[in-house]
């Protein structure tokens, strides 16, 4: 966008080097996964290892010639690194190789920006890349890296160099200004679906975990799913009903990724503020994975970053219909609170359990038994009905009605202070009443 690069194919050489002193290694496995989502074509994996990265060209110089016969054997236009290198470290790879050179945090980003489609999704993606590129433009600029000079070019002084970095920044300071336009936009919705007391269910998981897939069985939408990294970038909101709770509305998010980078967290900052702000966290999770474990860590690191650790979470393993021997259920805690849920998003099984397992974790309080109204209370009836309340009704000789009611408790409150009716009546003296009905 802000330099000049040398055109780049599909044609691509891998590379991953393991460090001594590295607590998380990064997957080559995931590697090749990203560069495939990316619409690269892995024809070679170089891997070695080392006890610290060399300063200069991150691998050693045995190394860099090794891969640099690779790039000439199969003639590849773009090399991916599985980690993230500096500036100078790209810039001294490319010159001995003669090659275009990506690390991980580039590729990430160069997904992202082929799965925007929103326009918010391709600001947050714009805003990430040009973060990244700012540190990067003096590979692109090295030609004119001096003032300005000759009839009609006498300006301030500035370079090229300087020129570009200003404009840059303007760009950023822009997108910026425009996601906060976004971000209060958000904001409101979030307000809104507070006053009427309409809870928000997010998904997260790790990326290809089947969010949007579960995501499409539970409100028959049609988000995009696909068996690739970062199939869905751009938040969807849906509508869904619950037993006993009402409406909901349900959040596909991002997927995350083992040491996403920074930036891109802090540019998805407004759309993952639907998950910080969530009643609820569906953490979706591929029971198929091997490396589930690993990847559940990451997420709850990401989780954390973005202040959304303490939301209280569900756990669903998914792809069970790749397990033997593997049965939809409901795992609980002592106090018999769901705390995961195995199911299927390809096959629908579990679906059942999983609406079960969000109603329980919702439901504040049900209230669940008789009532008994007098004749004249014939209104309160009336709204009961209204609600979908009543279970069940018997009217005795002296017209004294006895209702069998569930609502959640709230709900009956509120209905009951409408009415002018004190709510000691029918849930005794030590009900515990929301604020706004001491007021």
């Amino acid at each position: 966008m802000f330099f000049e690069r040398p055109k780049s194919g599909e044609c691509a050489i891998l590379v991953h080097i393991d460090m001594a002193d590295e607590v998380d290694r990064e997957s080559p496995k995931e590697l090749e996964e990203l560069a495939l989502s990316a619409g690269a074509d892995p024809v070679a994996f170089l891997t070695g290892s080392r006890s610290l990265p060399n300063p200069k060209t991150f691998i050693g110089s045995g190394k860099v010639e090794e891969l640099r016969d690779l790039v000439h054997l199969h003639e590849a236009e773009l090399v991916i690194f599985n980690h993230a290198l500096s500036p100078g470290q790209e810039r001294e790879i490319e010159r001995a190789i003669e090659c275009r050179v990506l690390d991980r945090t580039g590729l990430i980003l160069d997904i992202f920006a082929q799965r925007a489609r929103t326009h918010e999704g391709k600001l947050q993606v714009e805003l990430a890349q040009l973060e990244h590129m700012s540190t990067r433009l003096v590979r692109g600029w090295t030609h004119l890296e001096r003032q300005k000079g000759g009839i009609g070019l006498r300006g301030p002084g500035e370079t090229q160099l300087e020129t570009d970095r200003r404009l840059l920044r303007a760009r950023i300071k822009s997108i910026l200004k425009r996601l906060e336009k976004v971000r209060k936009q958000r904001e409101q919705g979030r307000r809104a679906r507070s006053r009427s007391e309409v809870p928000t269910i997010s998904l997260v998981g790790y990326t290809n975990a089947g969010k949007s897939t579960l995501f499409n069985r539970i409100t028959d939408a049609e988000v995009y799913a696909a068996d690739q990294l970062f199939a869905t970038l751009d938040p969807t909101l849906r509508r869904i009903d619950l037993a006993d709770v009402g409406p909901a509305i349900l959040a596909d998010t991002v997927g995350f990724i083992r040491h996403l980078p920074h930036k891109l967290v802090e540019a998805f900052r407004a759309t993952l503020q639907e998950t910080t702000e969530a009643e609820l966290l569906l953490h979706v999770i591929d029971a198929y994975d091997e490396d589930r474990q690993s990847h559940m860590h990451e997420v709850h690191t990401v989780l954390k970053e973005i202040g959304a650790d303490e939301v209280l979470t569900l756990e669903v393993y998914n792809k069970i219909d790749m397990l033997e021997r593997a049965e939809a259920r409901i795992d609980r805690n002592d106090e018999g609170k769901p705390i995961r849920v195995w199911l299927s998003a390809v096959s629908g099984e579990g679906i059942e359990l999983l609406f079960e397992a969000i109603t329980e974790l919702l439901v504040d309080d049900i209230f669940h038994q008789q009532l008994s109204l007098r004749p004249e209370e014939g209104g309160l009836r009336a709204q009961l009905y209204a609600q979908g309340a009543v279970l069940n009704e018997v009217v005795d000789e002296q017209g004294m009605i006895d209702l069998e009611v569930r609502i959640q408790k709230k709900d009956l409150l509120q209905l009951l202070s409408r009415m002018h009716i004190a709510p000691e009546r029918y849930l005794g003296d030590n009900v515990n009443k929301p604020e706004w009905l001491h007021s």
